[in-house]
Formats: C-alpha cells, structure tokens, sequence
C-alpha cells in the first residue's frame, strides 16, 4: 500500500514539472519569430568555417537553422542530436550559425570537439536581431518556401528535432 501512495506521489510531481516546463518553454518561444513568418531571402550569406559562404535561406528542401554559441552548455550536450537527424536525414539541409564567439578558433574548437559534418557559418550581430535569438540554442526549421514552420529554445532532442523537421 504504502509503495502505491509513492508512486502515485512521483506521478503528480512527474506530470506537475511537465506541465510547468512546458509552459516555461512556451514563453521563451514566444519571442522567437512565429510559424509562418518569411524569412528573407535577401539575406547574405554567410562566411562558413571553411572560407565559403552558405545561403541561410531553402532552396529546394526544408533547412534547419542552428543558433548556437560555443560557450553554451546546452548546445554542447545538443548539436549531437542535430549532427545525428542530419547524417540520417538527406530530405533536409542543416546549418549551425555560431553567434557570441570571442574567435573563430572558439567555434573551430566547437566544430572539432563535436565532429559536426554540415556546414558551420559565423552569423552576427544583425541576423541574431533578425531572427529574434535571446537565448542557445536556438532552432529554425524552415520550408522550401522560407516560411518558418517550427522553432525552438532550448534542449531538444533527437526525436523532438525529427518531429519538428517532418
């Protein structure tokens, strides 16, 4: 009897955090640009770690925007999600755009540390504004039409970003 009462305990306190977390998360999103919102392609492209430049906008399949920061946590223990969709994913286009680096050797560090594979662009100050970044990472998914269809703040994981790039 006693272990029932327990479980029921962990169970409130388990569906309790979810909502609460939840609705935390919504509200952090709620800066962020919304679904639907065009994504310019007037935009320049951007520098990549490879001295190339890589268009942020889609063309021809969904992209996903990547906003992340070398120095963030978060986004160490999550861009292997991203890195993982990506090599097992070839009906979307990846892009990590480094945001709030002191050096390129900062993000290189990143990049090699982590393995990544898809192209790593150097954003600034500007397109941080344009996107509405407040917080790493931060995720775009984007259609083939630039038309934001998904986004998130925060952890994600492999299944969350899969769902969101369906």
């Amino acid at each position: 009897m006693g272990s029932v009462v327990v479980l029921r305990s962990l169970a409130i306190q388990l569906v309790f955090f979810i909502a609460v977390f939840n609705v935390l998360s919504l509200f952090k999103e709620s800066s962020m640009l919304s679904d639907n919102s065009q994504v310019s392609t007037e935009l320049v492209n951007l520098p990549t770690l490879d001295d190339k430049t890589i268009a942020i906008t889609a063309q021809q399949k969904k992209k996903v925007l990547y906003f992340f920061a070398p120095w963030c946590q978060i986004c160490h223990a999550s861009i292997g999600n991203l890195e993982n969709i990506y090599l097992k994913r070839d009906d979307i286009d990846v892009v990590a755009i480094a945001l709030d680096f002191d050096s390129i050797e900062e993000v290189q560090t990143f990049v090699a540390d982590k393995a990544l594979t898809f192209p790593v662009a150097l954003g600034n100050s500007e397109l941080k504004t344009t996107f509405q970044i407040t917080g790493y990472p931060s995720y775009y998914v984007i259609d083939e039409n630039n038309k934001v269809v998904a986004q998130s703040l925060g952890y994600s994981t492999e299944l969350g970003l899969y769902l969101r790039t369906l």
